[in-house]
């Protein structure tokens, strides 16, 4: 009985013990409306809570598409999501604001060494290639004089990030194509500008911090969709462990896939990535550019300027939103234009992207023939104003014919033409005469009496000097001629 007792007295004083804790916790809160745990945040977790905020509160522009499917916010300033083969873009923040790409630029640098060069070419690692080199700059330690090839180099700029592979493979295709570095830095900006690039700036192949090393979300999915047309891209990104083997001009090097999406037993693995590319630098914050492909369709997503450790979340969200919201469509099942004789799906995409709600009938077809002669045009779909997609087509004779651009017409257009520029040719010249001399005849209408009277006065003393000049050479000859005789 006693023991009894004192487990009843143990349990009660155990009871009010809570009920005081409780009661004293509710107490602080209704106080000062903070839990402990905000009490304990440190200056540098309040800045990091504001700045995580202030990224996710930038609007997504998309969301205020009419008819657009809403997405995700993102802790990244800057976001898109891009269908691949039609160029649809699918979700949209900010995507041509500048900003720091950090290593993400080694894709770009990945796609001219793809298109300029060929994997068995000898790359040489030069003393600028490894004299730029910082502590702390991700680097698998290839050295000055080392010899390896172009293939290898890739897989050391991309899965390991390695800065000095990635100046050297600038380096040796530019050397190969008979340039020079610099030819390589010119060339990855006007590549992307050929790609329809609108907001970047290349200085270097690695992405190193730059003041002047800036790009946006677009132009950076523009690259992403680029490299979709080169399969070794993706063997290269999608190994989860290379090794450069020991030879007679370099040691041994092993290094690892660093994108986790990628890593099939990391928690950001993410099922349907098939390429990528990771960044950071204290400017540029965390960056990243994922190549998806659900086996329905193709995606980029690329996230800029990233708070916190979101990058892959942020993904991961954009990519799941894309793939359940959007569909395609064939154009061939649906096209019924009288102008549309045929949609050419042979040579190129034959679909368009859309939100999963819409219909064929709610989109805008605009039709951009190729011009006089040609039978062929693309049709450019849009929906609520934003372009779904296009492909090529062959056009009807009622559409040539009411609009003039028959083969037959080209004939006579271009004789047309043709004996239009001739006579242009030949009258250049007698255009111009014509137009100085209605010039000078209309200034001496312009004179008055006065001006008129010196002007007539110059004219007789030129021509008169004329006349002069004309005797005297006349003189001139006839003695020189006399002289002769004698």
């Amino acid at each position: 009985m006693k023991i009894a007792k004192r487990f009843l007295s143990a349990v009660l004083i155990l009871v009010f013990c809570l009920y005081t804790g409780i009661s004293s916790y509710a107490a602080d809160v209704s106080q000062t409306g903070e839990t402990t745990a905000e009490k304990e945040l440190t200056e540098e977790e309040k800045k990091l809570k504001e700045e995580l905020d202030k990224a996710y509160s930038i609007p997504a522009e998309s969301n205020t598409w009419d008819g657009w499917a809403k997405g995700p916010g993102t802790y990244g300033e800057a976001a898109i999501v891009m269908e691949a083969e039609t160029g649809t873009i699918l979700y949209a923040k900010d995507i041509d604001s500048r900003q720091y790409p950090a290593s993400i630029t080694k894709v770009l640098t990945a796609l001219l060494a793809l298109e300029n060069a060929q994997m068995t070419d000898q790359v040489v690692f030069s003393h600028d290639c490894v004299s730029f080199l910082q502590p702390g700059d991700s680097s698998v330690g290839l050295k000055e004089g080392n010899i390896i090839t172009m293939e290898q180099a890739l897989y050391a700029t991309l899965l390991a990030s390695a800065n000095e592979a990635a100046y050297a493979v600038a380096e040796n295709t530019g050397k190969n194509a008979g340039y020079d570095y610099n030819w390589f830095i010119q060339k990855m900006n006007s590549r992307t500008k050929e790609l329809g690039g609108v907001n970047s700036n290349f200085v270097n192949p690695n992405g190193l911090h730059d003041a002047n090393h800036y790009t946006c979300a677009r132009d950076m999915a523009l690259i992403g969709c680029e490299l979709f047309k080169h399969p070794e891209f993706f063997q290269i990104v999608q190994t989860l462990e290379y090794k450069i083997p020991k030879s007679d001009t370099v040691e041994e090097h092993v290094f690892q896939q660093k994108d986790k999406m990628l890593r099939p037993q990391n928690v950001n693995y993410y099922k349907y990535a098939v390429g990528g590319k990771t960044g950071y630098t204290s400017d540029a914050l965390s960056t990243l550019i994922t190549m998806a492909d659900n086996g329905k369709m193709k995606l980029v997503c690329v996230v800029l300027r990233t708070h916190g450790k979101n990058v892959y979340p942020d993904t991961t969200n954009l990519l799941n939103y894309a793939f359940k919201k959007f569909k395609k469509i064939q154009v061939s099942e649906f096209e019924q234009s009288q102008d549309v004789e045929e949609i050419l799906e042979e040579e190129g995409n034959a679909f368009v992207v859309v939100p999963k709600k819409a219909e064929f009938t709610d989109l805008a077809m605009e039709i951009r023939p190729d011009g006089v002669g040609s039978e062929k045009g693309t049709l450019v779909y849009t929906y609520h104003g934003n372009q779904v997609g296009s492909v090529k087509a062959r056009l009807s004779e009622q559409y040539l014919e009411a609009n003039s651009l028959k083969a037959e017409d080209v004939t006579t257009e271009d004789i047309d033409s043709e004996d239009s520029a001739k006579e242009t040719e030949i009258s250049d010249e007698t255009d111009e005469s014509e137009g100085f001399l209605k010039e000078l005849l209309q200034r001496i209408c312009d004179m008055n009496v006065r001006e008129r009277i010196i002007l007539g006065v110059l004219a007789a003393l030129f021509f008169v000097l004329c006349i002069l000049f004309i005797i005297f050479s006349y003189r001139y000859r006839k003695r020189k001629k006399n002289r002769k005789k004698l």
